[in-house]
């Protein structure tokens, strides 16, 4: 009775939630200034009796809001920031709202609204029943960045749950049973001597040239590493002007690998390249990391719970409009990333623009797919589960105007809906620890973690870059 009592509450105030989740779409705020996003859905919790500490991690717009006492401690993880220069309407031709403006192209408009509501009617039949137990919403920041949670993870707010439960807006309901990669975020910073570059160009020391000859290094470099490792870099900064030997210049690198371990050795090559370059130029080097999260690790028991739950949830229906808005979008990618997405070899329906089956993949478990995210780092510290939902036409990519689109319109609400019926339905199976669920996950997570225990990637010395937009391009999945 409680699960439907869950579910109908959910169906009575979905159009508050979507008033959420548009405003925030409509607002977006790219890594560590999601002061808007961060402050409506502080409101709304503390609205709703939840106990709220924010500033988390030295991140003003980092929180956490608890309801309840004791143990069980469920968590469930949301996000809210957006993506340089991916503005767009919900259209399906290219019509940015602000030209090379911030937009969601990757639905944390949705995904920490889902959280917000997955809490909020958990939190309802709490009361109704008098349960025993602990339920928290993490606002996070800056997942685009990389960074957020695990700042978080090193202030140790996530040190004390018993699991926690996330989602991702998708082009498929799934269960996510595979694993992302590691990465470690590292900007290198080169010093030298400017000259004039025509009159005395021997006189100068290019940071430039230092910055070019790493990066030659690095490519070099990239033979040599794990299959399946990527070395990713942007120039940050190279110089002033043309005439000018340039006495600084930077650059940014993102160093993927399926565990810490490997991106730590790849670290560790990749600044013995950076000394090199700084030796053959006569200048000098210094790097800071600024992002370190690990590679994510699936809990079965949680996948297999929440997979339970979306029978439940009941299946999501479209419209004819919606799906003539699909179909269309659909027509705008390019052909051949519409075909591979038909043909995916896990047994999806690639025949419909938008579908409303649930997949629960279990041969995915083991494999590690091509993105990051610092979900990673809590995945590590407490089992975790997660699911994506359909919340975009199929072949739509994260990080692209299509996706920014889909995330505003209609479709993107109706996922964000069932994600958030999908969270609160296994939550509150934990609370009760139903059929040992929890035993179960944390079993599991004893096995897979084999005694590792997790130490944050970033160094305690760094701090969040509050305020700071000038690395927001680089993003994650």
């Amino acid at each position: 009775m409680g699960k439907q009592e869950i579910i109908s509450w959910i169906d009575e105030n979905k159009l508050f939630f979507e008033d959420m989740a548009k405003k925030i779409w409509g607002n977006p705020e790219v890594g560590y200034t999601e002061s808007f996003a961060s402050e409506l859905q502080i409101k709304a919790l503390e609205k709703a009796g939840f106990r709220l500490t924010t500033g988390l991690g030295d991140i003003s717009t980092a929180f956490v809001a608890e309801y309840g006492e004791g143990k069980p401690i469920i968590g469930i993880l949301g996000e809210f920031d957006a993506l340089p220069g991916l503005s767009q309407q919900v259209s399906t031709t290219y019509k940015p709202v602000v030209p090379n403006g911030p937009g969601h192209g990757c639905g944390h408009n949705l995904l920490g609204t889902a959280g917000v509501e997955a809490v909020l009617a958990l939190k309802e039949q709490m009361e109704a029943e008098m349960l025993t137990g602990t339920i928290r919403y993490y606002g996070c920041p800056a997942e685009e960045l990389l960074s957020g949670k695990t700042y978080m993870a090193r202030a140790g707010v996530f040190d004390d749950i018993d699991c926690s439960l996330t989602w991702h807006p998708g082009t498929f309901n799934m269960t996510t049973n595979s694993s992302m990669q590691a990465l470690t975020g590292i900007e290198f910073y080169f010093s030298g001597r400017t000259a004039h570059a025509g009159a005395a160009p021997h006189l100068g020391r290019s940071a430039l040239d230092a910055v070019e000859l790493m990066n030659v290094g690095a490519n070099y470099l990239r033979e040599h590493v794990p299959d399946g490792s990527r070395i990713q870099y942007q120039i940050t900064n190279g110089g002033l002007a043309p005439n000018i030997v340039p006495d600084k210049a930077s650059v940014y690198y993102f160093l993927r690998g399926a565990n810490r371990r490997q991106v730590g050795e790849i670290t560790e090559r990749l600044i013995k390249v950076a000394q090199g370059a700084a030796m053959m130029t006569e200048t000098t080097v210094k790097w800071e990391i600024k992002a370190g999260c690990y590679d994510t690790l699936p809990n079965k028991a949680l996948n297999e719970l929440m997979f339970n739950q979306a029978s439940k949830a009941g299946k999501m229906e479209f419209t004819q409009m919606e799906e003539r808005f699909a179909e269309e979008l659909c027509q705008t990618l390019d052909s051949s990333l519409l075909e591979d997405a038909k043909k995916n070899k896990f047994g999806l329906n690639g025949e419909k623009a938008l579908d409303p089956e649930f997949y629960h993949i279990t041969k995915m478990y083991g494999m590690t797919m091509g993105g990051s995210s610092d979900v990673g780092d809590v995945s590590w510290i407490a089992p975790m589960g997660q699911i994506m939902t359909t919340c975009a036409p199929l072949g739509v990519q994260f990080h692209t105007w299509q996706a920014t689109a889909s995330f505003g319109s209609s479709i993107g609400i109706k996922g964000m809906h069932h994600a958030a019926k999908i969270m609160a339905l296994a939550s509150y199976d934990l609370l009760l620890n139903q059929d040992g669920a929890l035993e179960k996950a944390k079993s599991e997570f004893v096995k897979n973690t084999s005694g590792i225990t997790y130490e944050p990637g970033i160094p305690v010395d760094i701090h969040p870059p509050m305020q700071k937009t000038d690395t927001a391009a680089v993003s994650a999945i």
